[in-house]
């Protein structure tokens, strides 16, 4: 079987939760504070990697007390920190997050020592063509295009999700794009009135190419190479949203690595993602293997 690799941010999340999120100007009472690991490139490192995948993460923490606690909980959640290094330019990442009773969320990010990983060291992993290299934002562009270049070129499946939306010019370059309809609709244009499954083949760069974009309790909707379809919801009660797409993208990165179609991976990242919204935190919120009833994908 091959290696899942993610590039990413590892980030520590302090999280208020509140009946709900304040206005702007606003000043509310929350219930308590929390701390849990996070990161875009954390939470689908966790996410693959209870799901019985071999993992290896590729990121940058500071040489602080939340870069001990980050890599300690990796470590023993059996993910592979070898492509982590430790900066002394800049503290570890950190998510100042809003979490309401409705499992609504506001986020702000300080990258931290996430922005200071470079092109050369998420390219120097010796890719293989069996492995999955699943990386999104949160971390330099030009990181992440030479992470998804490399695997290309070492015939890996790639996947990029490119959260929080930002503008790029290589959307072509990851075999799976996977984003949400927000971020979609910022890739697509102001004015866009496409059905999910219309937006997702407009998205696509290349024949080869798939995109899906999750849609939350709907479900998802997918456009690739082998046709057009949909993912549908499942109803659950979500109390907290943080990280459930990176979930997905873990999720997703642990069935492609064993060969699986991708229709029938993206039907198990969505159930998998939909119970990561039913607990508390980021990357503690991932669910594993064992505790899933997998959903019929015909």
């Amino acid at each position: 079987m091959g290696i899942v690799y993610v590039a990413g941010s590892m980030n520590m999340d302090v999280v208020a939760f509140a009946p709900r999120l304040p206005l702007p100007g606003e000043t509310i009472t929350g219930h308590r504070v929390g701390f849990f690991p996070g990161g875009k490139g954390l939470n689908p490192a966790v996410a693959a990697a209870r799901l019985g995948a071999d993992v290896r993460m590729i990121g940058k923490l500071g040489k602080d007390a939340f870069g001990e606690q980050l890599s300690a909980f990796a470590a023993s959640e059996g993910v592979d920190l070898r492509h982590v290094s430790r900066s002394e330019a800049a503290g570890t990442g950190t998510a100042i997050i809003g979490v309401a009773e409705s499992g609504e969320n506001s986020i702000v990010v300080i990258p931290g020592a996430n922005g200071l990983l470079t092109p050369e060291e998420a390219a120097c992993p010796d890719f293989g063509s069996g492995d999955v290299l699943a990386t999104v934002l949160e971390i330099p562009l030009p990181t992440i295009r030479a992470f998804l270049q490399r695997g290309r070129e070492a015939g890996a499946k790639t996947i990029l999700s490119p959260a929080p939306a930002v503008p790029l010019d290589f959307l072509d370059l990851p075999d799976v794009l996977v984003l949400n309809e927000t971020e979609a609709a910022y890739y697509l244009g102001a004015g866009s009135a496409l059905s999910p499954i219309q937006a997702a083949a407009r998205l696509r760069k290349r024949p080869e190419q798939a995109v899906i974009v999750t849609l939350g309790a709907a479900g998802a909707a997918c456009s690739g190479p082998q046709g057009d379809f949909k993912v549908p919801g499942e109803k659950v009660t979500a109390v907290d949203s943080t990280g459930a797409g990176d979930c997905f993208v873990g999720a997703l990165a642990s069935r492609l690595v064993l060969g699986e179609p991708l229709r029938a991976a993206a039907h198990f990242a969505n159930h998998t993602a939909a119970i990561s919204v039913t607990r508390h935190g980021a990357a503690p919120s991932m669910p594993k293997l064992l505790e899933l009833s997998l959903p019929d994908t015909a």
